[in-house]
């Protein structure tokens, strides 16, 4: 990931997949897979409509019922998560270089 402006497309929101891709092709309703997640309709909703995020709990719980790993989730999110603070961060260009390139981080 670079400066704002360097990724100019938005990553798809984690909500978009289990819609597209887990959803629509399985016919589930939310109402189904949140009884089955054990976690709220609202819960869900949110994710789906993108108004939330995939938590560490929701990544392993959807990982459990779709067959996928929690860190197929939350890379996700976090790709998301990142792209929309780029674009809201006006000010990263200000930021200076605290260390030079070369020097090694320690562990």
């Amino acid at each position: 990931m670079g400066i704002k402006g360097t990724n100019k497309r938005r990553p798809t929101h984690p909500g978009g997949i289990l819609k597209r891709h887990y959803i629509e092709p399985l016919s589930l309703t939310i109402s189904e897979i949140a009884k089955d997640l054990g976690v709220s309709r609202k819960t869900i909703s949110k994710i789906v409509n993108e108004k939330g995020a995939v938590t560490p709990d929701m990544a392993l719980r959807l990982s459990k019922a779709f067959n996928t790993s929690p860190e197929l989730w939350l890379n996700m999110q976090a790709k998301y998560d990142l792209w929309i603070a780029e674009q809201k961060s006006a000010d990263l260009e200000k930021i200076s270089l605290l260390i030079p390139a070369f020097m090694p981080l320690e562990a």
